[in-house]
């Protein structure tokens, strides 16, 4: 009889197991699929209210369109522990209220006699007639990038110059980002540069947004009657203006968003001045140029690079003061990487020679 009743118990206990099993996985599905409904729930509500974010409050489109606030976490006073053990960090005032955190990387056969000297030295050494390179980086993040880290030390291994700086609001620069206030910021680093530089080469390479900025640059110093004595724009964009239905080079990330373009308006754009004209610009630049570009460039399309070569070629009514370089796309370069490329030094060694000529 015990044995009986023993028996009816373990059958019991044995029936309850996949019950138990089958209701364990149906609470998981039921939790899981919760969590996925919450998710896109929370995606349809960010899409459906950032168009109007951006359309009731265009000053998020300065950050947007700058990204200034990302940043990388790095000590910028000390370039040392980025591996620029020639380069000393500076600040300087480009205006009332604005100070900007700037790098100067001498040339690499300065290494040793560089270590544990003062500001001084280095302003000196602007003048020892090496090539000066003011680089003006693209938007998003601030001089310790990898990409423009990388730049300086092509430069410096070139034995040029290299002055980095981050614009108003980027890095541990003060203030806010505007075009107005980056030129301005840009203007003041190349007169300090030059009054420093004696009869060195001064020339400006500006990548990305900073195309933008450096062809402000070059324009407004040409009409002071103190240009520089070339240019080089890395992975540059035609005008901000773009035709319609073409979505706007640095908001790359919402090109897939339909609409988005109506929302992304010229009219936050002009809220924000931000308008960097690089063709009317480059109409009334008379110093070299020389245009890098790769071909799989994801935020500025290749095109691009060919019409500014067009129209600076016929400006200057000569192909020796216009150089395009253009960079296969099967390299994987992008819009940030041609410092990789290891025929990248004697492009610029090249086109240095012949500004000097």
């Amino acid at each position: 009889m015990r044995r009986r009743v023993d028996e009816t118990a373990a059958s019991k206990r044995t029936e309850e197991k996949p019950v138990k099993s089958e209701t364990v996985k149906v609470q998981a599905r039921s939790s899981w699929w919760v969590w996925v409904k919450r998710g896109l729930i929370a995606l349809c509500t960010l899409y459906v209210a950032t168009p109007f974010v951006l359309r009731f409050f265009p000053g998020v489109i300065q950050y947007l369109v700058y990204k200034h606030a990302i940043t990388y976490f790095v000590d910028l006073r000390r370039p040392s522990d980025l591996g620029l053990n020639h380069t000393v960090n500076m600040y300087l005032t480009s205006e009332a209220g604005v100070t900007l955190g700037v790098w100067h990387t001498v040339p690499e056969q300065k290494w040793k006699e560089a270590q544990g000297k003062s500001l001084e030295w280095y302003e000196q050494s602007l003048g020892d007639g090496s090539p000066v390179f003011i680089y003006l980086h693209g938007n998003t993040g601030n001089r310790a990038a990898p990409h423009r880290l990388g730049v300086a030390n092509v430069l410096s291994a070139l034995g040029y110059h290299a002055v980095v700086m981050d614009y108003r609001g980027f890095g541990d620069s003060t203030g806010e980002p505007t075009e107005d206030g980056l030129t301005t910021d840009a203007l003041y680093l190349y007169h300090w540069v030059r009054a420093r530089s004696k009869g060195s080469l001064v020339i400006i390479w500006g990548h990305s947004l900073g195309t933008g900025v450096a062809t402000n640059t070059a324009v407004k110093v040409q009409e002071q009657g103190n240009p520089p004595d070339a240019v080089i724009l890395e992975g540059a964009f035609t005008d901000i203006k773009m035709p319609e239905g073409f979505p706007h080079p640095f908001t790359w990330y919402y090109w897939r968003f339909p609409y988005i373009q109506y929302y992304f308006s010229q009219d936050s754009i002009k809220a924000n001045k931000f308008v960097l004209p690089n063709v009317q610009n480059l109409k009334k630049m008379r110093t070299p140029l020389m245009i890098l570009h790769s071909k799989d460039d994801h935020m500025t399309p290749f095109r691009m690079a060919e019409e500014i070569y067009s129209i600076a070629k016929s400006v200057l009514k000569s192909e020796e003061k216009v150089r395009l370089v253009a960079f296969d796309g099967s390299h994987g370069y992008l819009h940030n990487g041609l410092y990789r490329d290891p025929g990248l030094p004697n492009f610029i060694r090249e086109f240095v020679q012949s500004v000097a000529k």
